[in-house]
C-alpha cells in the first residue's frame, strides 16, 4: 500500500532534496532537545495538557476550513492502511492545535492515554521534540522515533511529520502518521512528505480558482463607478483598480494593498470577498480617497482632516541609503501593521520606531520600550506581562502593570527581538492572536489595543531556519520590514549628524576639512553610537590634539599591513572561551556573554578587541 502511495518519481525527488536525510534528521533532533533543556520542558510531564474544548475546537476548525476541505481527501486516500497498519493520521493547524485525527480503534485508545487527542496543542513548548511541534518550528519534514522524543510518555511511538506550505511558503499546518513503535513502517516519512506535497498543489490549484472567482466579481464592478476602488486577494496583492487609479499608479498590477498609501492614497472602507464555491474569504473589496497636497496623513473616514507633514526628529541628512529608510518609515506609519527594524547595533533603530509611532494614528498613546536582550530571562515574563499582588514571592505589593498593558493604546518596541527566549516567544505570539493579556497570578484577562514594532541586529530568517526563532512569530512579527543602514554606508550624514548633536545639546564644534577627512576614512564600527562618543571626547579635547586622537580610531599597524602585537596566553584562553561561547548560542551575543558570566557591554568590547 505504501508503495502504491508514493511514487518513485516522488521517492527519488524527496531522497534528491534532503527530505529524509538521517543526518538532518538527526540534527534537528539534537537542536530540538536543546530548545527543550532551555525552556525547561518536564521530560516526565509529556501529555497534552492544553486541549480545546468541542466549542473552540469547532471554531479552530472554521479558522482552517480551506485547509481541511483540501486536506482530507488526500487524508481518506491513506485511511485503509492506517486501519490495517494500526497508526493514526492526524492533520494539525499552524498553532499546534490537532484538528483532524482519524485511525485503528486500538491505536487511538493508546493515544487517547497520554492526551494525544483531537483539540490538543501538540507543540514543543508542551511536549517537548516531537514530530508534530518539532515540524513546526523546522518547518522540515521530520521523523521521531521512540526515545528521541523528549518526553518518556513519548517513547514507545513512532511519528512522522511534513510541514503543508502555500505557494508563498507560508505554513499552513502539518500533516503526521504515529504509530506505536513496534508497528512502525521504514516508508512513513516518505508517504508522509509526499501526501503533504499533493495538498500544498490541491491549495496552489484552489488558490487560482479563487483568484479566478475574484476576477469574475471585480469585472461586474462598473466603470462608471465615480469611488475610487481597488480589489485585492487574501494576500493583499491588488489584483483590479479602477480606471482612475490606473491612470494614477501605473504599475498597479500586483502591488501590496499597503504601498498605496505611498502613492497618496488612504483607505476609507473595505468589503469582503466570500467565495460562491466553498464560502471562504478570497479577497476585499476596498474604497480609497486621495490625500491633499502630499499630505503624510489623511483621516480614514469621508471627510479629510487637516494636514499633517511626516515628522523625524533625528537628523535626516542627505544619503541615499538613509533616504530610502525614511520613505518606507513614510510609507508604513500611517498603517497599523507590525513592523520589523533590522541595524547594527547604534544606527539608531529605536529612533525610527519613535518616528514611526509619532507619524501614526496612535501617536497620542504612550510609546514603551522594552530591551530584550537587557532584561533577564527569568523577569521576561513579569516584565512583559506583569503580576498580580502576592503572584510569587518578592512581588510588589500592588503588583505591577506590565509593558504590554503599558502600551495599551499605543506602539510596544521591543527591541534585540532576536534575544527573547522560546518559551516567551510562545507567549508572546499568543498574545498578538488573542489580542488580550492575562497578568502572572491572575485571571482577569485584560484587552489590547497595541502596535508592535520590533527591532533586531541579527537576521530573524536565518533563526528561524536554525530554529531559534518561531516561524508563525516571525511572519506575524514581519509585516513590513525597515532597514537602518550602518554609518559606513552613509559617511555623507557624517557632519550634519555632528552638527545636530551638538546643537541639542547646546555646543558648537568646527569641523575644518582635514578632520572631515579623518572621520571619513574611519569604518565607524559602533556606528552613531560610536560617533557621538567620539563628539563627546573632541568636546572635552584641546583642538590640537584632534588629529593624533582621530588617527588612533583605527589602529595604524593594521592600516599599514604590520603585525599586531601577539595576544598572551591568558588572552588566547580567553578568545577561545569567547568563541565557544558564540557557538554554543548560536551567535547571541546576550547568550553567550549570560555563559560567560560578563556584563554585554564587556562582551561587545572584547569582541572587537579579539576582531571576533
Amino acid at each position: 500500500m505504501f508503495e502504491d502511495l508514493v511514487s518513485l518519481r516522488m521517492w527519488k525527488r524527496f531522497v534528491h532534496e534532503g527530505v529524509i536525510d538521517s543526518a538532518r534528521i538527526n540534527k534537528r533532533i539534537t537542536e530540538s532537545w536543546y530548545r527543550c533543556r532551555r525552556g525547561r520542558v518536564d521530560p516526565y510531564q509529556g501529555t497534552g495538557r492544553v486541549i480545546l474544548q468541542t466549542d473552540a475546537l469547532e471554531q479552530q476548525r472554521m479558522k482552517h476550513r480551506r485547509l481541511l476541505e483540501l486536506a482530507m481527501p488526500q487524508l481518506n486516500r491513506l485511511s485503509p492502511f492506517i486501519h490495517d497498519a494500526g497508526m493514526i493520521s492526524l492533520l494539525i493547524d499552524p498553532e499546534g492545535y490537532v484538528l483532524n485525527m482519524q485511525g485503528e480503534k486500538r491505536a487511538l485508545q493508546e493515544a487517547n492515554a497520554i492526551n494525544f487527542v483531537e483539540g490538543v496543542r501538540w507543540t514543543e513548548d508542551e511536549v517537548g521534540t516531537n514530530a508534530i511541534g518539532t515540524a513546526l518550528l523546522a518547518s522540515e519534514p521530520i521523523m521521531i522515533n521512540g526515545s528521541e522524543h523528549y518526553s518518556v510518555a513519548s517513547h514507545r511511538w513512532s511519528c512522522s511529520a511534513s510541514p503543508i506550505r502555500d505557494e508563498n511558503g507560508t505554513l499552513l499546518g502539518v500533516l503526521d502518521v504515529s504509530s506505536p513503535l513496534e508497528r512502525s513502517h521504514p516508508q512513513t516519512m516518505a508517504t508522509v512528505s509526499s501526501l503533504a506535497f499533493l495538498i500544498e498543489q490541491e491549495w496552489a490549484k484552489a488558490r487560482q480558482q479563487d483568484e479566478l472567482e475574484l476576477m469574475q466579481l471585480a469585472l461586474m464592478i462598473p466603470e462608471d463607478d465615480n469611488r475610487l476602488l481597488v480589489v485585492c486577494n487574501s494576500y493583499g496583492q491588488v489584483v483590479y483598480a479602477c480606471k482612475r487609479i490606473r491612470r494614477i499608479v501605473p504599475h498597479w498590477a500586483g502591488m501590496q494593498r499597503a504601498e498605496l498609501v505611498n502613492h497618496g492614497f488612504a483607505e476609507v472602507r473595505e468589503k469582503p470577498f466570500a467565495s460562491l464555491r466553498h464560502g471562504g474569504l478570497i479577497g476585499w473589496k476596498v474604497e480609497l480617497m486621495q490625500r491633499c497636497n502630499e499630505a503624510f496623513s489623511v483621516s480614514f473616514a469621508a471627510s479629510v482632516s487637516p494636514v499633517r507633514r511626516f515628522r523625524f526628529e533625528g537628523e535626516a541628512g542627505v544619503s541615499p541609503s538613509f533616504q530610502t529608510t525614511l520613505r518606507d518609515v513614510e510609507r508604513v506609519a500611517p498603517t497599523d501593521v507590525n513592523v520589523v527594524i533590522y541595524g547594527e547595533s547604534g544606527t539608531g533603530k529605536e529612533l525610527i520606531a519613535q518616528a514611526i509611532h509619532a507619524n501614526s494614528s496612535r501617536r497620542n498613546g504612550p510609546f514603551v520600550a522594552v530591551n530584550c536582550g537587557a532584561v533577564p530571562r527569568e523577569l521576561m515574563e513579569s516584565e512583559l506581562f506583569g503580576y498580580a499582588e502576592g503572584a510569587f514571592t518578592g512581588a510588589k505589593k500592588r503588583g505591577y502593570e506590565g509593558k504590554l498593558v503599558q502600551a495599551n493604546g499605543g506602539t510596544l518596541f521591543l527591541d534585540e527581538i532576536g534575544e527573547i527566549p522560546h518559551a516567551m516567544q510562545v507567549a508572546l505570539l499568543r498574545v498578538l492572536q488573542e489580542r488580550k493579556v492575562t497578568p502572572i497570578g491572575s485571571r482577569e484577562e485584560i484587552p489590547l489595543q497595541i502596535r508592535v514594532i520590533a527591532a533586531t541586529h541579527r537576521n530573524l530568517r536565518q533563526q528561524v531556519q536554525e530554529g531559534t526563532f518561531r516561524e508563525d512569530l516571525y511572519y506575524r512579527l514581519h509585516v513590513m520590514p525597515v532597514t537602518v543602514p550602518p554609518l559606513r554606508e552613509r559617511k555623507e550624514d557624517i557632519v550634519s549628524l555632528i552638527n545636530h548633536y551638538a546643537a541639542r545639546n547646546g555646543f558648537s564644534l568646527h569641523i575644518s576639512d582635514e578632520v572631515k577627512q579623518l572621520l571619513l576614512a574611519h569604518d565607524w564600527p559602533g556606528n552613531i553610537r560610536e560617533l557621538f562618543n567620539v563628539v563627546e571626547r573632541l568636546r572635552i579635547t584641546p583642538e590640537q590634539e584632534w588629529k593624533r586622537f582621530l588617527a588612533e580610531l583605527t589602529d595604524p599597524r593594521e592600516e599599514m599591513g604590520q603585525p599586531v602585537q601577539e595576544l598572551t596566553y591568558r588572552e588566547q584562553v580567553e578568545k577561545q572561551s569567547i568563541a565557544e561561547a558564540l557557538a554554543k548560542s548560536h551567535g547571541s551575543a546576550a547568550v553567550a556573554a549570560e555563559l560567560l558570566g560578563i556584563p554585554r557591554s564587556t562582551f561587545y568590547r572584547k569582541l572587537k578587541k579579539y576582531q571576533l
